[in-house]
């Protein structure tokens, strides 16, 4: 009687499709044990309990087989899918979303880090503290720490041409104020440094990050590296004799323009890579949002390279002190353009050296980057997008608007220390803002648009 009933369990388990054996086998083969193994109990012929347990073994045997190659194909598809994954999405992080996190955190923290560094070396620049400190050392040094050590580099200081024919009246307590602000410019880099090689090394090791970041993140570093050597480079310039005995010492509006551009690059580099590390696909949900955000890459990405270009031209109009110039708008003085806008010869340096051109030029930049953000915004009104993506260009023309006024109040109020380093702060938040919208706009993987739907679901 017992034979007949494991006969008849295995023959009806036999009898399943084999798609439901796959999701109920498991559950078919725990409660089918445990009802014979207290049948089992309760059986005390031996040759019985020998069929009993013969019949028990046949039907693990049974389910054990043909739950195994179920799991293997299931393994082998997610193999294959995760493949696909790898090569169509290219992931600049690979070690999972721990990893993922982690890393995205200390490239913001590094951007941030940077952009205290642009905002540090403006307030340094406009208290004219930048050529307090006469000599560089690549790994720093300690600061003064007695009165005897304070009056050797006060003796220093008084040596350059800006004592001698700037600040001839200063005393001990003025010079460690801007000697001060210079040793915190510097030391703050080399924190960056340290910052950014401890973690990294860290990663490194960890497995976390992979060749193609890897080589990114070092190019980041080496330039961060000679970002110092760029900042000795252009103090430098300031400590040599001006060719005019009329000409205030200052430092090379080439050399400036060079250690902010290098800033800005390193930012900008910073900030993208961590955007890509935190957000490898952009956010869209329809096939008509990604056609519509192409639509505005168009236009996107040339307001960004112009947006970069008057930030650069604002490096030459504090390298040639052109914001202490013509402080009145619309108009530069009485008239709409100067008359010695191209007196220099050649004539090319008139857009580099000449205070009157390259505060022109400025103006023009500013005037032209903010009425093309305005048609940005104005030419994607019945464009279909993304909600991110149209908050942020209305986003965007308000830091614009908010950039332009400030340059204006500066100009007007013969550049304060308090809206000079305000300005400078804007055009690096304006450029972050440009930065976030091209990469938002940027084409989702062929993984990604294959499962898009034609247009998003409005709820």
């Amino acid at each position: 009687m017992l034979e007949s009933r494991l006969i008849a369990i295995i023959r009806r388990s036999k009898s399943i499709n084999q798609r439901s054996l796959f999701s109920c086998s498991k559950d078919i083969y725990s409660r089918s044990s445990l009802n014979s193994y207290s049948t089992y109990r309760n059986v005390t012929d031996p040759t019985v309990r020998s069929c009993f347990i013969n019949g028990f073994r046949s039907l693990h045997n049974f389910n054990k087989g043909l739950y195994k190659p179920s799991i293997k194909y299931m393994t082998t598809m997610a193999a294959s899918a995760c493949k696909e994954n790898k090569e169509t999405v290219k992931l600049l992080v690979t070690a999972g979303p721990h990893a993922q996190k982690a890393i995205g955190i200390w490239l913001f923290a590094s951007a941030a880090w940077v952009f205290s560094m642009v905002i540090l070396g403006g307030v340094t620049r406009l208290t004219r503290s930048g050529l307090s400190m006469t000599d560089w050392k690549f790994t720093g040094s300690l600061p003064p720490l007695s009165d005897e050590d304070w009056l050797i580099e006060f003796e220093k200081y008084k040596q350059s041409p800006e004592f001698k024919r700037v600040n001839r009246g200063m005393n001990i307590d003025d010079f460690k104020f801007i000697y001060w602000m210079e040793y915190g410019h510097r030391m703050w880099g080399r924190a960056l440094g340290v910052m950014f090689a401890v973690p990294f090394s860290y990663f490194i090791r960890k497995g976390y990050i992979n060749l193609r970041l890897g080589v990114r993140l070092a190019g980041l570093f080496a330039l961060g590296g000679g970002q110092g050597l760029i900042g000795w480079w252009m103090v430098k310039s300031g400590l040599e004799e001006p060719p005019s005995e009329y000409s205030q010492p200052r430092v090379s509006p080439y050399r400036l323009a060079a250690h902010l551009t290098s800033a800005f690059a390193i930012y900008c580099g910073l900030f993208w890579t961590a955007l890509t590390v935190v957000m490898p696909e952009p956010p869209t949900e329809s096939i008509a949002w990604v056609k519509g955000a192409a639509k505005v890459k168009r236009f996107a990405l040339p307001v960004g390279i112009l947006v970069g270009i008057t930030a650069v031209s604002g490096a030459f109009v504090a390298g040639n002190d052109a914001g202490h110039a013509f402080n009145t708008f619309p108009k530069m003085g009485d008239s709409w353009i100067p008359e010695d806008v191209l007196s220099m010869k050649p004539l090319i340096r008139n857009f580099f050296e000449n205070t009157a051109t390259v505060q022109l030029d400025h103006r023009i930049l500013a005037t032209a980057t903010l009425a093309s953000i305005y048609g940005l915004w104005w030419s994607t009104r019945k464009v279909d997008l993304h909600p991110a993506i149209r908050s942020l260009i209305g986003s965007t023309v308000g830091i614009a608007a908010l950039q332009v006024t400030l340059g204006i109040s500066t100009l007007l109020s013969y550049v304060p220390v308090s809206l000079g380093t305000a300005h400078q702060a804007g055009a690096l938040t304006l450029l972050t803002f440009m930065l976030l919208l091209n990469h938002t706009l940027r084409r989702p993987s062929s993984m990604v648009l294959k499962s898009l739907p034609a247009v998003a679901k409005i709820i």
